[in-house]
């Protein structure tokens, strides 16, 4: 990027900060940025924030600080970004079946708690803010990715409204995080035991990304974006039959349909995302099309290297694809060292 903004901050909150992000991020912060002031988990699950504190006790991590609380309650919200400077904003409901059959409450979470943090950060002290999303939110057809689409027109919104507040809004975008709570592998793992695995599909694709890659992005986004960016991470795909095959090669494969909500392939750039789109390197970032931001990137438009026209980034085209020897290798290095192909 040509004007990088080298900020990380020094007060740090996540929200949904006891979920599988949540806690690598918690751990990666606090080995690379010992000497942080204060870093904030503001999560609404009692048990999981007592869970973390017995990994990390007040005595040994006195700058951990831990909020009950929903993105829901927007007074709650702006309680705990009391002096806080950057915000990444994790908490979401994202099972694609769930969603379809309790929509209201994915809106209320991940559309409605999203504007409740764009107003909690407007109306505080916080200078930075990043905010998760899927690649289920590009060209979306299930109510998950319509809300995550939303959020994060919200927070790309916010650098529009925010007047001259010193503040600016950014959004990462990824594919499924491997091992996370929900994610294929560790329910091919669980079914193997059983000697079946029940596959939706045998040509799905997904994009993968492991939860360091992720965290690493989160904080190379904080370090680097200057508001109303989508940053998107040039990485693998995988197909569903070689998960299977990588995990148990001997059972069973059942081929059970997609669920209500599903595509056969996932995209997180599509083409007409692709005029307003840079390739960074080991990243994409989808530039905004209109604001302040837009006219700060519209001037160093000579420097930017853009992607070509009607360039799709979709996990079934993807020229990255991870064989079963190196999906092996991967359960091994991120899930289960003690994992053996059944």
């Amino acid at each position: 990027m040509a004007i990088p903004s080298q900020y990380l901050g020094r007060r740090i909150l996540i929200t949904g900060g006891t979920g599988s992000f949540g806690k690598a991020f918690i751990a990666r912060i606090l080995k690379v940025y010992p000497d942080i002031e204060r870093l904030v988990i503001f999560s609404r699950d009692e048990l999981k924030q007592w869970e973390i504190q017995q990994l990390y006790p007040e005595s040994k991590y006195p700058q951990l600080r831990f909020f009950l609380g929903d993105v829901r309650d927007r007074g709650r919200l702006r309680q705990a970004l009391y002096k806080i400077d950057t915000l990444v904003h994790a908490a979401a409901l994202k099972q694609v079946p769930k969603a379809e059959y309790n929509p209201i409450e994915f809106i209320n979470t991940n559309v409605l708690g999203a504007e409740n943090v764009v107003q909690a950060c407007l109306e505080t002290e916080v200078k930075k803010v990043i905010a998760l999303s899927t690649d289920k939110a590009a060209a979306p057809i299930n109510l998950y990715g319509a809300t995550k689409l939303c959020s994060d027109k919200l927070f790309l919104a916010a650098n529009n409204i925010k007047g001259d507040r010193d503040i600016v809004f950014s959004v990462i975008r990824y594919g499924n995080v491997m091992g996370s709570r929900g994610s294929v592998i560790p329910l091919f793992m669980k079914q193997a035991s059983k000697g079946k695995l029940m596959i939706t599909d045998p040509s799905m694709t997904r994009f993968n990304i492991s939860l360091s890659e992720g965290v690493e992005m989160a904080i190379w986004a904080l370090s680097n974006s200057l508001g109303g960016e989508i940053f998107v991470p040039k990485i693998p795909s995988y197909r569903i039959k070689d998960v299977a095959e990588a995990i148990a090669p001997s059972c069973i494969q059942e081929i059970t349909g997609i669920r209500p909500g599903e595509k056969i392939h996932e995209e997180m750039i599509t083409s007409s995302d692709s005029y307003s789109t840079i390739d960074l390197g080991k990243y994409y970032a989808i530039l905004p099309t209109s604001g302040e931001m837009f006219s700060l990137y519209k001037d160093q438009g000579k420097l930017l290297n853009y992607v070509p026209k009607g360039f799709s980034y979709n996990s079934g085209t993807n020229p990255n694809f991870l064989s079963v020897d190196q999906i092996r290798e991967l359960i091994l290095k991120h899930i289960s060292t003690k994992f053996s192909p059944i």
